[in-house]
């Protein structure tokens, strides 16, 4: 009786480990295309695991192999551990031109035991400006956490481990402009930027603790629309392409910028004298 029991435990188990791996549907192999790093960047467990990494002499990156017009994206990571600072770890959507379209997450690294910082930009029309930073409620180099974006016409949110950190409204409609008509890909990279990404680029990139590495697993755009050849793969039905936060969405996004926000373009009068009334007071 012992033996069955265990036998209907660990077939669940062995059920949850496989889909860890497999059930989110993404392949390092098909869907991204790695860019440079002469060899710094690497594909490994058939496709499942991508590593980045930094040395003084380069750093390393990949793109899409896709577009995408709208879309729900997933995508773990987990950061480079230690003494960080000087490296930025970027992820992001972007399209290409002098108008061009971006939704970015970028982190920041900092020296041992500091925080990271979670930088976040929208680009529109080749404009940006709209930065807000957040330190995380979790170490994320220890293990990998899901950051998400999710796009459609009327918004784009940024989630970590499912949590929304911040929502950028479409406000088209007020002179505002909104990334919609731009089809993108997704990036990252690996770089140093130790002339500003750590305390305003006082704290410099410590080579001996090179290679730096960043590594991503688990990407998931089924929920997200390829554009090729002019055209769309997804259905007007799909209901993500309407989503927006419920009330208990909208709580953990208030929760994350109370406790964890430090850094809001909105609030920033010495940079932004004019300042941003519409979309600030109606994000």
């Amino acid at each position: 009786m012992a033996s069955s029991k265990v036998v209907v435990l660990v077939v669940p188990l062995l059920v949850m480990s496989f889909c860890m791996v497999s059930c989110w549907g993404g392949n390092f192999n098909k869907d991204f295309q790695i860019t440079w790093g002469d060899g710094r960047a690497k594909i490994l467990n058939n496709g499942n695991l991508l590593t980045l990494s930094l040395d003084k002499a380069s750093g390393s990156g990949f793109q899409s192999t896709n577009e995408y017009l709208f879309g729900k994206i997933d995508m773990q990571l987990k950061l480079v551990p230690g003494n960080s600072a000087g490296t930025v770890t970027a992820y992001y959507l972007s399209s290409k031109g002098a108008t061009w379209d971006e939704i970015d997450f970028e982190f920041l690294g900092n020296l041992s035991g500091d925080p990271y910082i979670l930088h976040t930009n929208v680009f529109s029309q080749g404009k940006g400006n709209r930065e807000q930073q957040f330190y995380l409620w979790f170490d994320p180099t220890a293990d990998f956490h899901t950051y998400s974006i999710l796009w459609n016409p009327q918004r784009i949110v940024f989630s970590v481990d499912g949590t929304p950190i911040r929502e950028f409204k479409n406000l088209e409609s007020a002179g505002v402009p909104f990334p919609k008509n731009q089809p993108m890909r997704i990036y990252s990279s690996l770089w140093n930027a130790d002339d500003w990404a750590t305390r305003g680029g006082l704290v410099k990139t410590d080579w001996s603790k090179a290679p730096f590495t960043a590594s991503y697993r688990n990407f998931n755009a089924n929920n997200a629309c390829i554009w090729k050849n002019g055209r769309s793969s997804c259905k007007s039905s799909s209901s993500w392409l309407s989503q927006e936060l419920d009330s208990t969405g909208l709580q953990r996004l208030r929760w994350v910028q109370k406790n964890y926000m430090i850094y809001n373009y909105c609030t920033d009068k010495k940079r932004f004298p004019r300042g941003f009334s519409i979309e600030c007071n109606r994000s």
